[in-house]
């Protein structure tokens, strides 16, 4: 029963959460920068996981589409506000965890286990598998990612990566892939893993890709490079989008382990807590069956506009945190004997704040439920990734300057969250609704 799977899973996070709150911000500071150490270049063999079908499948599981009566309706059902509530409360850890997070370029591994309690990584697997959600929405994802992006950008990313793998072999694996991948999504440890499609291009086109597969014998052989991979060092699967030779932008499973995937750390800008890194294929050889999609165009195409709608949830999430912070302290704030949010200036620009957000979450829903619905949504979605990238980015520059001096400096976390609202424009892939 889909409510019991959501309620058990909500539950046990819960009950992890009691965990962190006995734990010390020290504590957390400490794990998470002796985790952060651990980048610079290594061979992503390290992985010790092997991969191998539990069991035979006749023909794919497939969640089911989730039922709708047509209507353009925004209130979460009692399932999907059981999950969202759980999430919040994980999310208020996300916050004493982020600075220290973000200086270490690493997410504590305890919030991570958290979110692997709550299931968020298993969204995307199909019941029969494993999973707990009957019903595959992309409403629920974004619902998800907004209030887990609440806590923290960059943090979200990180304990929401994996699920991008596991929605993408949900979505177009054949029987053979889930029953030898998905499987381990659900362990409980479960595997940590990315989908790769930037590359370390100004300008990037996801439809003009630099890495390249090409027919060898029974198999592919994979060469490229992929920017800006969510923990990428610790991956031990990759979804990778190359160009196939002949047949054009295509999706492919690559264990971390194979010969000639490298990865090296790359801090950036912004979401540090991610810990993104390179990756590099270098003549990395690939069974045929490591074909997601069956190389279609709308698989791919399908695929770059579901990330684009999971990095405007992400920064849905991100932006409201600017916004509930900002209202509080320009109420109590004071310049020339009054509060400064008396000035119109300053109330303009947090009503701007507050209209443009409202925007952002209309559209980014909107996108969401027309995948829902089984309808067209490119368009929808290309609207959503624009306005979310410019406003983002927008909201986060005002929430600095609503701030004054104290926007630019650490003490106050709007600065990171500028840095990390920039990505909406930049990213592509690594997450998926």
């Amino acid at each position: 029963d889909q409510s019991m799977g959501l309620g058990l899973r909500a539950l046990r996070g819960f009950s992890s959460l009691e965990i962190i709150d006995r734990l010390g911000l020290r504590a957390l500071s400490e794990r998470a920068l002796f985790e952060g150490t651990k980048g610079g270049f290594k061979a992503a063999g390290a992985a010790s996981r092997t991969f191998a079908s539990a069991s035979k499948l006749g023909k794919p599981e497939r969640q089911r589409p989730r039922s709708t009566t047509g209507l353009f309706d925004l209130t979460p059902d009692e399932d999907q506000q059981m999950l969202v509530e759980a999430v919040t409360a994980l999310a208020g850890d996300f916050r004493p965890a982020a600075v220290q997070a973000d200086t270490a370029c690493a997410a504590p591994p305890e919030l991570l286990a958290s979110a692997n309690e709550m299931g968020v990584a298993t969204l995307g697997v199909p019941e029969a598998l494993g999973g707990f959600v009957e019903e595959r929405s992309a409403v629920t994802s974004v619902l998800v990612a907004s209030a887990m992006a609440h806590g923290d950008m960059g943090l979200a990313i990180a304990a929401l990566a994996p699920g991008a793998v596991a929605t993408a072999i949900g979505l177009w694996g054949t029987p053979e892939q889930q029953a030898r991948y998905l499987p381990a999504f659900t362990e409980e440890t479960p595997v940590c893993a990315a989908l790769t499609m930037l590359e370390p291009q100004p300008l990037f086109d996801p439809w003009a890709l630099s890495t390249t597969a090409k027919a060898s014998g029974d198999g592919f052989v994979l060469d490229g490079t992929k920017a800006l991979v969510p923990r990428g060092a610790e991956a031990e699967l990759f979804v990778v989008a190359a160009n196939l030779e002949s047949r054009g932008p295509s999706l492919f499973l690559v264990e971390s382990g194979t010969q000639g995937v490298s990865v090296e750390a790359e801090p950036a800008m912004g979401v540090r807590a991610a810990a993104t890194a390179t990756v590099r294929f270098d003549g990395v050889k690939l069974d045929a069956d490591a074909l997601l999609g069956d190389a279609s165009p709308e698989v791919y195409a399908e695929c770059v506009h579901r990330a684009r709608i999971a990095w405007c949830a992400v920064s849905v999430g991100c932006a409201q945190a600017v916004l509930d912070y900002v209202i509080p302290y320009v109420n109590e704030r004071t310049a020339f004997g009054e509060p400064i949010s008396n000035r119109q200036a300053v109330a303009f620009m947090v009503s701007d704040i507050g209209i443009e957000l409202e925007g952002m979450r209309l559209t980014t829903l909107r996108a969401a439920s027309r995948a829902d619905m089984g309808k067209e949504f490119a368009r929808e979605s290309a609207l959503a990734r624009v306005l979310c990238a410019r406003k983002g980015m927008d909201i986060g520059s005002n929430g600095v300057q609503l701030l004054g001096g104290h926007g630019y400096i650490k003490e106050h976390p709007v600065e990171r969250w500028y840095r990390d609202l920039r990505a909406a424009g930049v990213m592509e892939g690594a997450l998926l609704v």
